[in-house]
């Protein structure tokens, strides 16, 4: 396998090596933006519930490339002590730092799930997707913040992964799928013919198109469960469109009882007006 054609074809490719997990009834957990588009097949071809799960860098200040920890929901923080150490960062700056980083993820959290309240994790088998893993310093904040909410299992699963990270990363969950795993990753673009930016609203629209289709396949599993819950169903709206029916034909019948007076009077005194055109 030399790569991906898309995000589209990498979830699809890393769902067939998850179907078992089907019958665990998991949720998907995404990272946004890139790993929705991912998470989105997997969780369209286990039936599985789709959410993402924010985090966000802690990049040094004036050097924000280099991380030095990562924030998630949940109030998880988690810090690269090595590299505080060596960067020499303040308490005032790293406490400044966490507080922005935070107030981003509430945003994020916000932007993407609305009013909704979090996905409950607690027993439950979690499979976090990303559409690749390069250092792997957020994936391990979000691994690590989802540990704390009792999850029955964690599985991380992505498409393209850099050899020794993901090697590192499989000691904190329970199992790994990555479908490649390069000991030259070089960067994770370089294994999609197509790897254009998500916008915030693609995100969201995933999200809302999966939710739209799990309660579509509910309804439909009811109804095949309970066959005359769907006929009484279709019962109460033909009942509905024929009281709809009845209650127009009644509206229509009084207003032409009470245009009915207003044409006689009109008849009437157009007939008066002629007979005295005529004596005149």
């Amino acid at each position: 396998m030399n790569g991906f054609r898309d995000r589209e074809d990498a979830g699809r490719r890393l769902a067939a090596e998850l179907r078992a997990y089907a019958a665990e009834r998991p949720i998907v957990l995404a990272l946004p933006r890139g790993g929705v588009p991912v998470a989105y097949e997997v969780a369209r071809a286990l039936g599985a519930e789709l959410d993402v799960w924010i985090v966000r860098k802690l990049g040094v200040p004036w050097y924000p490339e280099l991380g030095v920890g990562a924030v998630a929901e949940g109030n998880y923080v988690h810090l690269t002590d090595e590299v505080l150490r060596r960067v020499g960062i303040s308490r005032d700056e790293l406490g400044a730092l966490i507080a922005t980083k935070q107030h981003e993820v509430a945003q994020r959290v916000r932007r993407f799930r609305g009013e909704r309240s979090a996905p409950g994790l607690r027993d439950r088998t979690v499979i976090l997707v990303d559409d690749g893993i390069a250092t792997g310093g957020t994936v391990r904040a979000a691994i690590r913040s989802i540990r704390a909410q009792a999850p029955k299992r964690v599985v991380l699963a992505v498409p393209v992964a850099a050899a020794d990270t993901i090697e590192a990363l499989s000691a904190e969950v329970d199992r790994v799928v990555c479908l490649l795993s390069p000991t030259d990753l070089y960067a994770i673009g370089l294994w999609y013919q197509d790897f254009r930016q998500i916008s915030d609203d693609e995100v969201a629209q995933l999200l809302d198109r999966a939710r739209d289709e799990r309660l579509a396949t509910a309804e439909r599993a009811r109804a095949e469960a309970n066959p005359s819950e769907l006929d009484r169903a279709r019962d109460e709206r033909l009942e509905t469109e024929a009281s709809r029916s009845e209650v127009d034909r009644a509206a229509n019948e009084r207003a032409a009882t009470a245009e009915r007076p207003r044409a006689d009077a009109s008849r009437s005194e157009r007939a008066e007006k002629e007979s005295t055109t005529h004596v005149r």
